[in-house]
């Protein structure tokens, strides 16, 4: 039997016992977004202070062990995800103070349309700008993300066939990070604005290179691959950096693989990039070592399971990618009940008490355990795949796309 039939039949297996056994409340979408806007207040509120007056720090980035608001500056990877929230809030109640407040915290990321040190454009200008021009139609936003596009551009390797991930990593030649997956939504976006297809070929060569070398037999995904960027198909070494072993799969990046992929499809309609999504979605719902819960452990092979740090980042980026790949699959229905799962488990045990957390929406998540950084902690990226996966929710209930 293929693996793709195993993993789809088990699929069936699986949730028709764990729907029977499932009494999750629904989520009053309606509420969750107006315990959001209550908690983003008091962010804003927290930020100034969080400031002590250094003008480069911009967005949340977590607490520390004190329970204080960390800020971080533009040019690191989650700097896009708090003017995303916002601009998700604006989205969802029409309220013109969010977007008033997502414009100023999306202008703090002006300057990042140059920086050509990062590959992490995806997560910065699209959450910020990307999401800003969808609900504007402001030819500012369109320009600042060609500009984007244009710089992140300059990182693709036609030899390898990708974009390259870290520069700051001796031990790597040339490393590619499944995380770079949801990059590409911005190349995808600036063919569209700019008629150039350049991009959307690129974007095309990272997904075909990454299904080629990132994943083993089972559909799990490495980490990180390492190429010999003078070689074409050359690869130096595969491993997991961020999870507990380089045969390991890390929960996050497991989600990256899931909502990358489809939002591959979704952009060029190829079937393989659809058979990929729903391949990592056969890996991650059939892990035995996923909780009853479907938030995951921070990596699905660490050692202590059931006692290690859950994730909420990765189970709220995986139920906002199983959402949209349900309305593509002929498995649509279990992944959407699966996205449900997830999305009733954050919202009834995973969410900051009003008031309290500095704003932070959600509590749990893993940034890098191997590093002991940011265990059991609020994240900016859980906050947003999570009002993104109840948008999602939403539109899939009124029979509309996200936009």
């Amino acid at each position: 039997m293929a693996i793709s039939k195993y993993y789809s039949l088990f699929l069936m297996l699986l949730f028709s016992s764990l729907i029977l056994s499932a009494n999750a409340q629904n989520v009053d979408i309606k509420t969750v977004f107006a315990d959001a806007e209550k908690q983003t207040e008091v962010m804003l509120r927290e930020i100034p202070t969080a400031k002590h007056g250094k003008a480069e720090l911009v967005s949340p980035r977590s607490l520390d062990a004190n329970g204080q608001l960390v800020l971080t500056p533009s040019f690191r990877w989650t700097s896009g995800f708090f003017p995303g929230v916002l601009w998700y809030l604006y989205k969802y109640t029409g309220n013109k103070k969010w977007a008033e407040q997502a414009t100023i915290y999306t202008a703090n990321l002006q300057r990042e349309k140059y920086n050509g040190g990062t590959h992490d454009m995806g997560f910065k200008m699209y959450c910020s700008y990307g999401n800003g021009y969808l609900l504007t139609k402001d030819s500012a936003y369109k320009n600042t993300l060609l500009q984007a596009a244009k710089t992140l551009a300059t990182r693709f390797n036609y030899t390898v066939g990708t974009f390259r991930s870290w520069d700051t990593m001796p031990k790597f030649s040339f490393p590619v990070i499944i995380d770079n997956m949801l990059n590409l939504e911005l190349m995808f976006e600036a063919t569209k604005l700019s008629g150039d297809s350049t991009y959307y070929k690129m974007a095309v060569s990272h997904a075909n290179t990454t299904i080629k070398n990132h994943f083993r037999k089972d559909f799990s995904s490495y980490h990180v691959v390492d190429y010999d960027s003078t070689k074409p198909n050359s690869i130096i070494k595969k491993v997991t950096h961020q999870g507990y072993a380089d045969e390991s799969a890390w929960a996050r990046g497991q989600a990256w693989a899931i909502y990358g992929f489809t939002m591959c499809y979704r952009e060029t309609k190829d079937p393989k990039y659809l058979k990929q999504a729903e391949n990592v979605a056969g890996y991650i719902l059939n892990n035995p070592t996923m909780p009853e819960d479907l938030v995951p452990y921070w990596d699905f092979n660490a050692p202590n399971i059931p006692n290690e740090p859950r994730d909420a980042s990765a189970a709220a980026c995986m139920a906002s990618g199983l959402y949209e790949l349900s309305t593509y699959s002929r498995n649509g229905k279990i992944y959407k009940k699966a996205a449900d799962k997830m999305i009733e488990s954050l919202t009834n045990n995973y969410r900051s008490p009003i008031g309290e957390s500095r704003g932070f929406i959600l509590l749990h998540s893993t940034g890098a355990k191997p590093n002991n950084s940011e265990v059991d902690a609020p994240l900016p990226y859980a906050d947003y795949y999570y009002l993104e996966a109840l948008l999602r929710a939403k539109m899939i209930k009124e029979g509309k796309k996200l936009f």
